[in-house]
């Protein structure tokens, strides 16, 4: 499983406008510069954002982007799910898949099986306010 761009960026603009948003709707274009992103590149993944329901946006003056919920409140799971589409590691698991005709003596169908398991479980573990920098944050990280 490889995480794309669009997913990587998704959780970086998420966690730009957790972190400016308490002064009002934050502009994209003040995030992009902050995230070295193409403004142009971000609308597209900001537009799938508005989609999902985890930002709002404001037109004209003062206007820009804002969380829907808590930083809290937002799975990292759920987030690069629509960014995604699928973080299942083989198309047998995904939802709603054609049934396999080798599925009942698929060998290594518990292998997958177990690396979902562990990759949906962490991935649930996190939520947009454990990614947001801390005070005591005494290193660069970037996704």
């Amino acid at each position: 499983m490889m995480i794309s761009t669009r997913g990587r960026y998704a959780l970086r603009i998420m966690i730009d406008i957790a972190e400016h948003q308490a002064k009002g709707y934050v502009p994209l274009k003040d995030s992009a510069d902050r995230q070295e992103i193409s403004e142009k590149y971000l609308e597209s993944i900001v537009n799938m954002l508005v989609k999902s329901g985890f930002v709002e946006g404001l037109r004209g003056k003062g206007g820009g982007y804002r969380l829907t919920k808590l930083p809290e409140q937002i799975v990292i799971f759920d987030v690069l799910s629509v960014m995604e589409g699928t973080l299942v590691p083989v198309a047998c698991l995904e939802k709603n898949a054609k049934t396999c005709a080798r599925m009942s003596e698929c060998q290594t169908l518990p292998l997958w099986k177990g690396l979902n398991e562990v990759v949906t479980d962490y991935l649930n573990r996190y939520t947009i306010r454990d990614l947001m920098r801390r005070e005591d944050d005494s290193y660069d990280y970037v996704i």
